[in-house]
């Protein structure tokens, strides 16, 4: 998919007017969550580091450089920089679309990060990708610029490789990669176990980064709308399996109402935000929502 496909006109111009919130809430919404100030670029010099690939050289310090022949970059106090993390499921339990809805929860991800990326780039803001299943797939570093933004849906677009979900230890690993705090957004349908996605999302918030949960659904897996003997095609490994539904349907709802709100309650618990993204819900409306929904239960 091309970048153009990825970003239709009549949803960006209906992001555009959310603009002015969307950049209280995206951008002060993570850096007002924390008194001390982040590292930017502003007025009052901070420190020095290293330049790296991609860096904007209006910063390199050319008296350092001559003085030691390497490329520093001056860092200044800010507290409204925002750098955004967007950490990707691409595991084939992501493919799952059931008959009647138009995309898979992993194209709908790869949507929703994609604006969220147009979001943060236009806001002249910089913002990083991950996407795993077992293992990490690709991580690229935080920039800005149009440039960036192709490069990160090209990696988007890349497709999944069928394999199984491992999402805690991928936490832990962000958590060691992550240094610089930000806001991590996680995109993701969370079919893995509970109890050890918390302990890497805990990590996370240890480094202290603000953290976003998008559960990804497709809307089948809530109603369980099957009807009739039905063959259930297995995911990640899971074998297939004839059954009829309306035997299934009210324990597998009660086992997913658990599950949801486990995975619900331990982010809330951790300070961690939660929202639901519904596949059949319009794009810009799950965005919208999901700002707002993130900004009322700021703590």
């Amino acid at each position: 998919m091309s970048t153009l496909n990825y970003f239709d006109p009549q949803t960006l111009a209906k992001l555009r007017s959310l603009r002015l919130r969307a950049t209280h809430l995206v951008e002060g919404y993570v850096a007002g969550l924390h008194a001390s100030p982040l590292r930017g670029f502003s007025i009052e010099f901070a420190e020095h580091r290293q330049y790296a690939p991609g860096d904007d050289l209006r910063y390199v310090d050319w008296k350092l450089f001559a003085r030691t022949d390497k490329f520093y970059l001056k860092q200044f106090e800010d507290e409204t920089n925002l750098i955004g993390y967007l950490v990707v499921d691409v595991s084939e339990s992501m493919t799952f679309r059931s008959d009647d809805q138009g995309l898979s929860k992993l194209e709908y991800a790869q949507l929703l990060a994609a604006h969220l990326a147009w979001l943060v780039v236009g806001q002249n803001d910089s913002v990083a990708l991950a996407t795993f299943d077992r293992e990490l797939r690709s991580v690229v570093r935080p920039a800005s610029g149009p440039g960036h933004l192709k490069e990160l849906v090209e990696i988007l677009d890349q497709p999944a490789r069928g394999e199984k979900t491992s999402a805690g230890p991928i936490f832990h690993e962000l958590a060691s990669r992550w240094k610089r705090r930000g806001i991590v957004v996680v995109l993701s349908d969370f079919l893995d176990d509970v109890k050890s996605m918390l302990a890497g999302l805990a990590h996370l918030r240890h480094r202290q980064h603000d953290v976003l949960l998008l559960h990804l659904l497709d809307r089948a897996e809530i109603d369980f709308p099957y009807e009739g003997s039905t063959l259930f095609k297995g995911l990640e490994a899971w074998p297939e399996l004839t059954a009829d539904p309306q035997l299934l349907r009210d324990a597998y709802q009660a086992e997913f109402k658990k599950y949801q709100q486990a995975l619900e309650g331990g982010c809330r618990s951790q300070g961690i935000h939660y929202y639901q993204c519904i596949t059949d819900q319009p794009l810009d409306r799950s965005i919208a929502e999901m700002l707002g929904h993130s900004s009322a239960r700021s703590p």
